[in-house]
């Protein structure tokens, strides 16, 4: 399911609750190619709780975030293809640089994070998290595995 407003966003994780997956993972990124690293990511990310929402990037926000030549792929498309992992309940576009509107709307249990942050104290969403009760979850990145690194493959930039 893919939500483009976080209103809606937010009532369906509540009524995730009501039915008693009172343990709600949330995660977020760019996603715009996807790859074993995210996978895997994503799969212990589910691991942590009885749902996982996921919250997306815009084009917008991927523009400002990673540059004029990004995303490759439309939010659209990046949202539909997340959406259709098992381990993922439900996917929201989101078009803030951080995910913090995200996190007030759903008050996660577990914020997940990859492994390219190495400590949560230095997450930026971290005292956020943790005000709604929830905690930050650093999960370990899969080595050589990243968007960055395929789109320099692609470019010619690396072998």
């Amino acid at each position: 399911m893919i939500f483009t407003r976080t209103e809606d966003f937010a009532a369906h994780a509540d009524a995730l609750r009501r039915a008693g997956k009172a343990r709600i993972v949330f995660t977020n990124g760019v996603f715009d190619i996807l790859h074993v690293g995210h996978v895997r990511y994503l799969q212990a990310a589910r691991e942590l709780g009885d749902t996982l929402l996921v919250g997306v990037n815009s084009d917008d926000s991927v523009r400002r975030l990673k540059g004029p030549s990004r995303p490759l792929n439309p939010e659209a498309e990046r949202a539909e293809v997340i959406a259709a992992l098992a381990c993922v309940d439900s996917v929201c576009l989101f078009s803030e640089d951080r995910p913090d509107v995200l996190i007030k709307a759903v008050r996660p249990s577990v914020h997940a994070k990859g492994g390219d942050y190495k400590d949560a104290d230095a997450l930026p969403e971290t005292p956020l998290v943790r005000a709604l009760g929830g905690e930050v979850v650093i999960l370990p990145l899969v080595p050589g595995r990243s968007t960055t690194r395929l789109v320099e493959r692609l470019s010619g930039g690396e072998k």
